[in-house]
C-alpha cells in the first residue's frame, strides 16, 4: 500500500530542521509544540527512520534527516506551485513527466505552442501522471495533460475530453549493472525473469500501471514489486540502482546518470498519447495546443501505426474511431 504522506507533516519536519528547536518551530507555524512533536514522530513512523536526535538539551538532524530535508523542500515548493492561481488568462499545461526532457512529446508541443503564439502565457506543471493531472483538470487547477486515457477509470473519462496525439514507442530504463544492458535492443521474450517496474504503488500515475500491466500480461512477464517510485532525475537514477529493476518508459527522455535506455522490440509495444482537457468545447489554449499537436504529429507521422507492433485493445478502438 502506497503511503498517504500529508504535507504538514513534511512542513512541520522541514520547520523543526530549520530552526533544531521544537519550540521556536512550533511558533513559526502557529501550533503547539506537542502537535509538532506528534507530527514528527508519525513521519518517523512512515518512513521507518529516525529523523532527529533529541537531548533534554538539543536537537540535531540525523542522516536520514538531512537526506529527506532537500526532498522535503521540494515537495512543499511543488505544493505551493501548484496551488498558486494562476495569472489571469494563462493555460496551465501538465508535462506529466516526473522526469522532463525536451524530446518528450508534450514538451515537444508545449514549445511548438510556445513558438506559434508568444503572447499567450502557457505555463507548464508537473503532476507526473494523468492520473494526477486528470484530477487537477477537474478540480480547475490545469487546462491540458497529456496521457493514456485508456488507463482512467470510466467514472473520469466521461467528463474529460480528449485528442489523440502519438504513438509513442515503450523503451526501458535499466541501471548499467542489469544483464540485459549490453543490448542495443530489448525483445519483450527477453524480459522473462527479469521484473519489470511499471511504477505500480504511485496513485499519480495508475494509468501508466494499468497499461504496464496489460503489456506485461499479453506477453507473459511479470510486474516488479509495488514502489511509490522516484520523482526527478537524480532520484530515478539512484531509484534504479538501488532496486535494479528494469523500468517502463517512453522514448525520448534524458539521458541519466548511471542508466541507459534500450528500444523493446518483437514486437515493439505502442502506447496511444491523448492531449486531455474539461469536456465540452475546448478553450482557446486548448486549441492552440491541439494545432501544434496536429502539425508535429502531421509531418512526422505521430498516428501512423508501424508494422510489427502491439496495441492495447483500448487504443485499437480509438484508433480505428479516427475519422
Amino acid at each position: 500500500m502506497p503511503v498517504d504522506l500529508h504535507p504538514r507533516l513534511l512542513r512541520g519536519f522541514v520547520a523543526t530542521a530549520e530552526t533544531l528547536h521544537f519550540g521556536q518551530a512550533a511558533a513559526h507555524l502557529h501550533v503547539a509544540q506537542q502537535a509538532l512533536s506528534r507530527d514528527v514522530r508519525t513521519l518517523e513512523r512512515l518512513l521507518g527512520r529516525p529523523l532527529f536526535t533529541r537531548t533534554t538539551r538539543s536537537v540535531a538532524l540525523t542522516p536520514a534527516g538531512e537526506r529527506l530535508l532537500p526532498q522535503a523542500r521540494r515537495l512543499l515548493a511543488l505544493q505551493e506551485e501548484m496551488l498558486a492561481p494562476p495569472p489571469d488568462g494563462a493555460v496551465l499545461v501538465d508535462l506529466n513527466s516526473a522526469v522532463s526532457g525536451e524530446d518528450l512529446t508534450p514538451d515537444r508541443i508545449l514549445a511548438a505552442a510556445r513558438t506559434a503564439a508568444p503572447g499567450v502565457e502557457l505555463l507548464a506543471r508537473y503532476h507526473g501522471g494523468l492520473a494526477a493531472g486528470a484530477r487537477e483538470l477537474l478540480a480547475g487547477r490545469l487546462d491540458v495533460s497529456f496521457g493514456w486515457f485508456g488507463g482512467l477509470p470510466a467514472a473520469l473519462r466521461e467528463r474529460l475530453g480528449q485528442r489523440p496525439v502519438r504513438l509513442e514507442p515503450l523503451a526501458l530504463l535499466l541501471p548499467r549493472g542489469h544483464p540485459l544492458v549490453d543490448r542495443a535492443a530489448i525483445r519483450l521474450a527477453d524480459l522473462a525473469g527479469h521484473p519489470v517496474d511499471i511504477c505500480a504503488g504511485n496513485p499519480a500515475t495508475t494509468e501508466w500501471t494499468e497499461f504496464g500491466e496489460q503489456l506485461l500480461a499479453a506477453h507473459g512477464l511479470t510486474a516488479a514489486a509495488p514502489s511509490p517510485g522516484p520523482v526527478g532525475a537524480t532520484e530515478t537514477a539512484r531509484y534504479l540502482a538501488q532496486r535494479g529493476n528494469p523500468m517502463l518508459t517512453t522514448m525520448g527522455g534524458p539521458e541519466l546518470s548511471g542508466v541507459v535506455t534500450r528500444a523493446l522490440v518483437d514486437p515493439v509495444p505502442l502506447t496511444l498519447v491523448s492531449l486531455v482537457h474539461r469536456a465540452g468545447p475546448p478553450s482557446s489554449g486548448v486549441r492552440l495546443l491541439a494545432d501544434c499537436a496536429a502539425e508535429l504529429g502531421s509531418g512526422e507521422g505521430w498516428l501512423v501505426r508501424p508494422p510489427a507492433s502491439w496495441l492495447t485493445a483500448w487504443d485499437e478502438r480509438l484508433l480505428a474511431a479516427r475519422p
